[in-house]
């Protein structure tokens, strides 16, 4: 079982700079459709040390508009609780206006999983930076939809 409460590089135990980089992950379930599909994934990447969960929270967007925070609940109905091992994930850094803007992005009637992780494969990596001088000052990710559509694009000219 994942150990979400390691406290090995929470800062308040004057360990932050032995910090990973620290990133966010919405993921939309379509109304109605929230299975759990996929999920397990993260926990595996716990498993394996790669990613440490410091939030997690659900959250919907009503039909009116408005953003609720949910209940972390059985996902797929099978009667066990998918995430039950995050319960309690808060490190405090997701406030309210965070479900507010995260909530913008989906489409009325969906609700969403918001992840806030540390990557614990970087941590070493960013730490011997830091003790050098140097620092990680810019950090992104391509899109899905973008990657394929530039492989695809790729493929078409290699092939002409």
């Amino acid at each position: 079982m994942p150990d979400v409460t390691d406290t090995r590089s929470d800062p308040s135990n004057g360990d932050a700079a032995e910090l990973g980089p620290v990133d966010y992950v919405v993921i939309e379930f379509p109304a109605g459709r929230r299975t759990g599909e996929g999920l397990h994934h993260v926990v595996d990447l716990v498993d394996r040390g790669l990613i440490r969960i410091l939030d997690l929270t659900f959250l919907q967007r009503n039909t009116d508009g408005t953003i609720t925070e949910i209940a972390l609940t059985d996902l797929d109905g099978d009667g066990e609780l998918d995430l039950a091992v995050f319960r309690g994930a808060s490190s405090g850094l997701v406030a309210a206006d965070d479900l507010d803007e995260a909530g913008t992005v989906l489409e009325p009637g969906c609700s969403a999983a918001l992840f806030v992780y540390e990557n614990l494969w970087a941590a070493p990596l960013a730490a011997a930076l830091r003790r050098s001088g140097a620092q990680i000052v810019a950090g992104g990710r391509i899109q899905h939809e973008a990657l394929i559509a530039f492989i695809t694009a790729t493929d078409v000219a290699a092939t002409t």
